[in-house]
C-alpha cells in the first residue's frame, strides 16, 4: 500500500478506531458495513462533490485515474493489467493511447545500431583508401 494511503488510513483509525478481530474499518453511522451498491452514491459521490471530483464522478473513475497514473509513471501493460483489469488486451483497448509513442525510441534504436555500423564502414573505407594512396574526395 502506498505511504499516502497508509497515512490516511492511520489518520482515519485514530479518529474512528476499528474494533477487535474482524471489525470493519469503514462503516455507516450505525456502525455497520457499507454495502458495495451504496458506496458510490452514499460515500464516493458526496466526497468528490465536496472535495472536487476527478474526471467522472462515479467510483469507477478512481480506477481510471489509478491506471492513468501508473502509465504516466512508466509502468508496463502487465503491471497495469494486474492492478485494474482481467486481461492485458482489455488494458490495451482502454489505455493504449496513454502510453508514450515509441516512434522516437524505435528511430533512435535503429540509428544507434545502424549508425555505429555505418561509422565502422566509413572508417574501414577511409583506412583502405589511405593505405592504397587514393583520395576519397
Amino acid at each position: 500500500m502506498p505511504d499516502v494511503v497508509l497515512s490516511a488510513l492511520a489518520g482515519h483509525l485514530a479518529g474512528f478506531p476499528a474494533g477487535q478481530g474482524d471489525a470493519l474499518v469503514f462503516t455507516h453511522d450505525q456502525g455497520e458495513g457499507i454495502p458495495p451498491n451504496r458506496f458510490s452514491e452514499g460515500v464516493w459521490v458526496p466526497a468528490v462533490t465536496r472535495d472536487g471530483p476527478p474526471a467522472g464522478r462515479g467510483f469507477h473513475a478512481l480506477r481510471h485515474i489509478f491506471a492513468s497514473l501508473l502509465i504516466r509513471h512508466g509502468e508496463s501493460v502487465k503491471v497495469v493489467q494486474a492492478r485494474v483489469h482481467a486481461s492485458a488486451s482489455e488494458t490495451l483497448d482502454t489505455y493504449s493511447h496513454l502510453w508514450p509513442d515509441s516512434e522516437d525510441r524505435t528511430r533512435l534504436a535503429v540509428d544507434s545500431v545502424l549508425g555505429a555500423h555505418a561509422d565502422k564502414l566509413r572508417t574501414a573505407v577511409l583506412q583502405r583508401g589511405k593505405s592504397a594512396g587514393h583520395r576519397l574526395w
